[in-house]
């Protein structure tokens, strides 16, 4: 049994063709991972696309069918290795901060170090929260909670800390200011760490690179702007934001399509059709345009257009809000500047 974790250059997770099954079907399905030293991994994907169950693999909750789990250098799953949960160096927040009612904040924190008391200051210090070390749990607010977990997870200072849609149960606006928090955190902590979200602006906004999952399966894996802008297929363009596929003749870095010619990067691959993000075509208000608004939802910081064309079926536009076109204007669309397609 290893005594020490290497750090350094050495990756802070890798799997390797990692497969768990429940009954005939495969939950994770080969799927090879990669987490550098501080580095933030989002694992996207719908309910049932085998996320979470990644997440307990590499935890040590589940055990897997196949494959390997190296915990910054040390195999601890696969080929006749097992390593307990509590000796991996990692750390787990899960849905919701299951802290212990009869603890104090400072115990809570303190339950992994043996209450060394000064790395339970430190990492209070660091989650913003060292004046409650004395509070119950119960008097604190779910933002504070879930800070408070975070802190209980990177008191031991393990190799990867793991988080398991943490935010699900908090309304909007607090979900939205808390990840933003936990990641400046964990990044200020220069910890690595798997996310695991079914939020796909989540996802975008705040990881290094991004881990897409279908049926089991990692379909796709980059950082948010390869995954948005250059899409393996068009479920994965159309899971991570709304795309309007249009018909176009593709070459030479460009793609005609009937509603102007947009910049494409093919990377090789033959396509006939091409996927154009609503952001990137612009309208105005045209009483001789093709294009018939036919609804329109205003989202504060810009209005998602209906725009119905003769040949094309619906269009869906992107715009600031600084102008609203009615519904049932006639509008002329064309690429917005600097915009491209996905070639699909």
């Amino acid at each position: 049994m290893p005594e020490t974790f290497p750090s350094g250059d050495t990756p802070a997770v890798r799997t390797r063709d990692l497969v768990r099954r429940f009954g005939e079907r495969a939950a994770v399905d080969q799927v090879s991972l990669v987490v550098e030293p501080h580095e933030l991994v989002a694992v996207l994907g719908p309910s049932g696309s085998g996320k979470s169950t990644l997440l307990r693999l590499l935890a040590g909750f589940e055990v897997p069918d196949a494959g390997t789990v190296e915990v910054g250098g040390v195999p601890v799953a696969g080929e006749g290795t097992w390593v307990e949960p509590e000796r991996r160096r990692v750390g787990f927040v899960p849905q919701g901060d299951s802290l212990f009612p009869h603890l104090t904040v400072g115990e809570n924190v303190g339950f992994g170090v043996r209450r060394d008391v000064e790395r339970v200051g430190e990492v209070l210090e660091l989650v913003g929260l060292r004046d409650r070390a004395d509070s119950d749990p119960a008097e604190l607010s779910g933002g504070e909670r879930q800070r408070v977990a975070l802190a209980r997870a990177l008191a031991p200072r393990p190799e990867l800390i793991l988080l398991d849609e943490p935010f699900s149960a908090l309304d909007a606006a607090l979900r939205v200011r808390l990840r933003t928090e936990v990641a400046e955190l964990l990044r200020e902590a220069k910890a690595a760490a798997v996310w695991v979200t079914h939020d796909q602006e989540e996802a975008l906004s705040l990881a290094d690179r991004v881990v897409v999952m279908r049926d089991g399966k990692a379909v796709q894996t980059g950082t948010p702007a390869e995954l948005y802008w250059h899409p393996v297929d068009l479920w994965t363009a159309r899971f991570l934001g709304d795309v309007n596929v249009v018909s176009a003749q593709v070459g030479e870095g460009a793609a005609v399509t009937p509603l102007g010619t947009f910049a494409v990067d093919t990377s090789g691959r033959p396509c006939q059709q091409a996927g154009l993000r609503p952001e990137s075509i612009v309208l105005a208000a045209d009483h001789t345009g093709a294009g018939l608004v036919t609804a329109r939802e205003f989202r504060g910081r810009d209005v998602l257009y209906h725009v119905e064309i003769a040949e094309l079926g619906e269009v869906r536009v992107q715009m600031p809000s600084f102008e609203v076109v009615a519904v049932g204007e006639r509008v002329r669309l064309a690429p917005s500047p600097g915009s491209r397609a996905l070639a699909l």
